[in-house]
């Protein structure tokens, strides 16, 4: 048996490292293990209320905050520690250096981004984490080649562990299937699907432009995005990128024919979805994206694939669970949905690479696999006490 204290943005906050660490902690410590779990969440404010699984809050800049999220994460065997730029207080995120300086248990920082080409200050602050922690998590080997290559790590502390997703087995059947209902001899219009936090750099203006050389398809199909607006770009910006979606689908008249789902789905709801998809589209501006979680939760539902050429996607789709399209090549992208749709062969082949990678991730081997790591950092620790 294991405690596991974890440092992240933690729900009701809509993030990726939010929705990562409630999954992660589920699995550590679903019904069956042994293992225990608490959640200092990050936050920017002291929130009214509180889940059920957070000991503590880190308020960012609040005075003293650090050494108070580090004295309750000393209170668990292992702390595992989330890592984003921007989502702790400090230039970059510099405060979490404030919390690893008073951790005393051993520690597991998962780093969500690598960048390629960091600034001085990000390099810095990414080498000063690793060397604090007790181990290193990335979760493509992409990544782990940047920290070899680029950064002054310790190789031996870095292993990769894949961003875990629920995978078609273990979830039920959607709700509207029934295996004796006659079938329905209506042709049903294919579903071209993206979601995930919407905000610029997504490139889903792009995305409606191809989708709409699809216009000469019967029956014409669907293109789904599903998603809120990030927190940080709503704070900011407002609704102005979804209105810009708007705007762009209307100029290319398929508006008719691209809908919008802004509501929160959890994660059996937003697999549920996933599994209705003919296709999912990532059509990504960003060429440094060596993680991304809404590609494993694709590929975990067995989903053919088009994506743009960001590094995650290169390293996950080369064996043929999708189509790569170069950045800002629309035509590329109406020619890829085309093939998946057009092509009943083509999609069949890309679910069935798809399924050969899909229990890797699944979120009970990666549990699994944090387990192993948290262990034997324990054993390690008692081994040099001893």
């Amino acid at each position: 048996m294991a405690t596991f204290g974890f440092l992240s943005t933690y729900p009701p906050t809509h993030c990726g490292l939010a929705t990562f660490s409630a999954a992660l902690l589920r699995h550590l410590t679903e019904q069956g293990s042994p293992d225990r779990g608490g959640v200092v969440r990050v936050v920017d404010r002291l929130p009214a209320a509180v889940h059920p699984n957070v000991v503590a809050h880190l308020v960012n800049g609040a005075p003293g905050g650090p050494a108070v999220a580090a004295a309750t994460l000393n209170r668990f065997d292992v702390a595992v520690v989330q890592h984003e730029y921007g989502v702790y207080g400090g230039p970059d995120g510099a405060e979490v250096l404030d919390v690893l300086a008073e951790v005393t248990v051993p520690t597991i920082v998962v780093l969500h981004t690598v960048l390629a080409a960091p600034s001085v200050l990000q390099r810095q602050l990414l080498e000063r984490i690793a060397d604090a922690a007790d181990a290193v998590v990335v979760m493509s080997d992409t990544a782990a080649f940047r920290l070899r290559e680029g950064y002054l790590v310790d190789s031996a502390k870095v292993s990769v562990i894949p961003h875990g997703a629920l995978t078609a087995q273990r979830l039920a059947p959607p709700a509207s299937f029934d295996p004796f209902a006659p079938p329905d001899p209506r042709p049903k219009p294919p579903v071209v699907l993206t979601w995930g936090l919407l905000g610029p750099g997504k490139g889903i203006e792009s995305a409606i432009e191809a989708f709409a050389g699809l216009d000469d398809l019967n029956p014409a199909p669907r293109y789904l995005i599903a998603g809120q607006t990030h927190p940080k770009v709503l704070e900011r910006e407002g609704e102005a990128y979804r209105e810009l979606l708007h705007r762009r689908a209307e100029e290319l008249d398929v508006s008719d024919h691209v809908e919008f789902a802004p509501e929160y789905r959890n994660a059996e709801a937003l697999m549920a979805l996933v599994r209705m998809a003919d296709v999912v589209l990532l059509p990504y501006e960003s060429t440094e994206q060596a993680t991304s979680g809404v590609l494993i939760e694709a590929i975990a539902a067995r989903r053919p694939i088009v994506a743009t050429r960001f590094p995650h996607a290169v390293e996950l789709l080369s064996d043929g669970a999708g189509l790569l399209v170069p950045h800002g090549d629309t035509a590329a992208m109406t020619q890829a949905l085309r093939k998946i749709l057009t092509q009943p062969a083509v999609a069949a082949g890309m679910k069935a690479a798809a399924g050969s990678l899909a229990p890797a991730l699944d979120w009970t081997a990666v549990a699994a696999s944090y387990r192993a790591l948290a262990t034997s950092l324990l054993e390690a620790r008692a081994g040099v006490a001893a």
